[in-house]
């Protein structure tokens, strides 16, 4: 099956070109806000750039890469977290041609050499002291590396041994850059009006479940397509504010800057995560994106005080959840059927209290003019959506990869369906292959992998199609919902097929104490589960049971904490089928991170990194036992 909706013509040859569009469509507006730290205990200050303003330090970024020798194609990286700087370099970047390679700022200093090297990045762009001493580290592999440009500026001080010139700021930069348009006020320009739409804008390095990390080619036509795209499907507009904290290093965090330059609205920008919860009522955003996880602290934190707050008050809290699960069935289900979402009257009082009561708390900490959130990078579990839904924050879901420019789904505003991805974005096809596979063509796909061929021919067709490595299901009506990844289908020694993801999301919102969990049984007679548990909302219930200061691996550990998760694994099991229950689970010691590279920067699990890791306690469960 195949599905075009329209294609988006008249495309800008990049993003640059577009930036220059909005720059004099409406050089006074707004176009972003941004934190300054207060000096002493208190909130921050909050600042805006105007896009005139903006432009002004773009250009003098562009100028000043122009004037370090940079040409067009050349790969700039990006090691920074995200904050209003990475958006104005990395525009500066595609403003002097050149190619942005993006690098997590938790990305270690092997690893990060590895990306620079292999990208042939001729500047580097770092945040502060610790980024330029990964650099540092490792310059003597890095020959190519002709420049480390600080953000920080006290942070930009050479080092013995450091190459003459090596190390400057990125306010030197721009003093470079000035200096340059003094003398040739069109060298940007120019610059601009040479890009075509075929040339290399960015590298994005897959942070990957296994192996080496892969630079995904994104050309300047990928991030315009985007820009377009966005604005085409309705759901942001001039009016809008955005509340932008996602990584920019990652693909979703990326495409979110384009969409905003096509349409104009207003990006606040703040990358701190400990921040969110204090930064929604100070933006007050009308949209938003993030990841699944995010949204299951969001309800596991509500779940956890009203659990505080005593026996009746959790009552209510549960009874609320139900109904707001019930209403939002039933009003996507009259959606489908009639075109006007509406319940039975008796459910309507119900949710008319549970309002009043949870859900407009709940609204009022997203900020209070919250339209609509973007979920995307892994899959929502249904009945978390449900519980937003109805409680009137409505979580639209979207899909795509690296290697698709992030957005090929979304769901379509007031027609959402929680548990699918949505349709596929203007300009986009899908099809479904015989084996279930989906598989993508548009403008956002990738030229390839980065110096790579033989990987790019295992999931590109010369026709364009992109092998995703995703399992899904299209609706008569084109919305897709995604089962698994094919690669983590596992298949019981009964010859079963389960996909983990699935049962994972289903724990996920029966277990409020949850913070991570991976379903195993490939090749196995029945299915087991590691599972990590959120500290905070653990700690809470162990200082209200007996376990008050106790060490995290310490409540863990305790019998009375494994038979607390053991009821939330039988009600697992009572709605999954027989091969899909899970027989036995081992409690971790300590939740998964980051750090010890069990997830991805975007949180995504590493599920061959934790099986390696954790292969004892798994063999544990299994022992005894006599496969069929």
């Amino acid at each position: 099956m195949s599905d075009t909706q329209y294609v988006i013509e008249n495309r800008p040859p990049s993003v640059a070109a577009l930036f220059l569009e909005r720059v004099a469509a409406t050089p006074d507006a707004e176009a972003y806000r941004y934190p300054v730290p207060a000096a002493r205990p208190g909130p921050d200050e909050w600042r805006s750039l105007s896009w005139a303003e903006a432009a002004e330090r773009v250009y003098t970024v562009a100028a000043g890469l122009i004037a370090l020798g940079v040409r067009a194609e050349e790969r700039v990286a990006l090691a920074c977290a995200t904050r209003v700087e990475w958006i104005l370099t990395d525009l500066g970047v595609m403003c002097a041609g050149a190619a942005t390679t993006t690098v997590y700022p938790s990305t270690n200093a092997e690893e990060s050499a590895y990306i620079l090297s292999d990208s042939e990045s001729r500047i580097l762009v770092a945040e502060d002291a610790a980024q330029l001493a990964k650099a540092r580290e490792r310059r003597a592999e890095l020959p190519g590396l002709a420049h480390v440009v600080v953000i920080e500026a006290a942070d930009a001080v050479p080092a013995d041994g450091d190459p003459d010139g090596w190390v400057l700021s990125l306010a030197e930069l721009e003093k470079r850059g000035a200096a340059l348009l003094a003398e040739r006020p069109d060298a940007v320009r120019e610059r601009i009006s040479a890009i075509t739409a075929d040339q290399l804008a960015t590298l994005i390095y897959t942070s990957g479940t296994t192996g080496r990390p892969k630079g995904v080619r994104l050309l300047h036509d990928a991030w315009s397509y985007m820009a377009r795209a966005q604005a085409a499907t309705g759901l942001i507009g001039a009016e809008d504010v955005q509340y932008l904290w996602l990584p920019l290093a990652h693909v979703f965090g990326k495409t979110l800057t384009s969409g905003q330059i096509q349409v104009g609205h207003v990006t606040a920008v703040d990358g701190r995560v400990d921040k969110i919860i204090e930064n929604l009522p100070v933006v007050q955003p009308t949209y938003m994106a993030a990841v699944p996880r995010v949204f299951e602290k969001v309800y596991n934190g509500v779940a956890a005080r009203a659990r505080a707050g005593g026996p009746a008050k959790y009552k209510i809290f549960q009874w609320a959840a139900g109904v707001a699960r019930e209403h939002a069935r039933t009003a996507q289900d009259t959606f489908r059927r009639t075109g006007t979402r509406s319940v039975p009257l008796a459910l309507g009082a119900r949710h008319k209290v549970a309002d009043a009561l949870v859900y407009g708390k709940l609204r009022e900490a997203f900020g209070g003019r919250l339209r609509a959130a973007i979920s995307g990078s892994a899959a929502l579990a249904p009945e978390i959506g449900y519980f937003f839904s109805g409680a009137g924050v409505h979580i639209l879901e979207g899909y795509g990869l690296t290697e698709s420019s992030a957005a090929s789904f979304v769901n379509p505003g007031e027609a959402y369906r929680t548990g699918t991805v949505g349709k596929p974005l203007p300009g986009t096809e899908v099809r479904i292959a015989d084996d279930g596979e989906i598989l993508l063509r548009s403008p956002g796909v990738m030229a390839g992998y980065h110096g790579l061929p033989e990987l790019t021919a295992e999931v590109l067709e010369p026709d364009g199609w992109l092998h995703t490595g995703d399992i899904g299901e299209l609706s008569p009506d084109g919305y897709l919902r995604i089962t698994d990844r094919k690669k983590d289908l596992i298949k019981t020694s009964g010859g079963k097929y389960i996909a983990p993801a699935e049962v994972e999301g289903k724990f996920k919102a029966v277990c409020p104490f949850v913070s991570h969990i991976l379903v195993h049984g490939a090749d196995r007679n029945f299915c087991t589960a590691l599972i990590s548990l959120d500290e905070p909302t653990l700690l809470d219930w162990a200082a209200e049971n007996g376990m008050a200061g106790k060490a995290y691996a310490d409540v863990v550990a305790s019998p009375q904490t494994v038979r607390l998760v053991e009821g939330y694994v039988r009600r697992l099991n009572e709605g999954l089928q027989r091969w899909q229950t899970i027989k036995k689970f081992r409690l971790l010691p300590r939740d998964l991170d980051i750090e010890h590279g069990e997830l991805t920067p975007s949180l995504k699990l590493k599920r061959p990194v934790v099986e390696r890791a954790y292969r004892d306690l798994i063999e544990e469960m299994y022992e005894g036992t006599r496969e069929a």
